[in-house]
């Protein structure tokens, strides 16, 4: 079998340098992110339109490595294309029909933008759904459930906050032990 090309599916903030997907799309070699918007980027069309195209230019099998709010990118984008996807690792899921705390998006915005419901059909790829107990944008339960809706294996990674450098990741070594799992 091919390799697969390990696809990092970024949340709403984008690419930010000390972010583990950057630090392991720079490490692995057969690795690529679905590039910023540059308008249109709180569209939940315009993002999944992006995965799309970031998908379309990738020859042979794909493992999508999606965080936060580009989880959600990924479970809508599953719904409506049907290109083969190797696995998913889909590490703290945004959970966009609950309030977020203060400087992200009001529900009023999610679902003026596409955002809501969540989908909750079974994905059409084997995929890992990567929980924090202490997850300020997710419950563990909500994650759980959500893992459940989509038959991902749920794998709970304790008190990680929302894995991301405000919660003191960087480097995520976790990350690929995950991603291989799914090869």
């Amino acid at each position: 079998m091919t390799t697969p090309t390990i696809l990092m599916v970024p949340g709403l903030r984008d690419h930010v340098a000390e972010h583990w997907q950057t630090l392991l799309e720079a490490k692995l070699p057969k690795a690529r992110s679905v590039p910023p918007l540059e308008h249109d980027k709180l569209s939940r069309a315009a993002r999944v339109a992006a995965l799309d195209e970031a998908l379309a230019a990738i020859d042979g099998p794909v493992i999508l490595v999606a965080h936060s709010a580009g989880v959600m990118i990924t479970a809508h984008w599953a719904q409506t294309h049907h290109r083969p996807i190797h696995g998913a690792l889909l590490a703290t899921p945004a959970d966009l029909e609950s309030p977020m705390p203060a400087g992200y998006p009001t529900m009023d915005t999610l679902r003026e933008h596409g955002w809501l419901p969540i989908p909750c059909a079974k994905l059409p790829f084997p995929s890992i759904v990567a929980s924090s107990a202490n997850d300020p944008l997710c419950s563990a339960s909500r994650a759980a459930d959500i893992a459940n809706d989509w038959g991902s294996l749920l794998i709970e990674l304790g008190s990680v906050g929302h894995l991301n450098p405000a919660a003191g990741y960087g480097p995520w070594p976790t990350a690929e032990t995950l991603i291989d799992s799914l090869l």
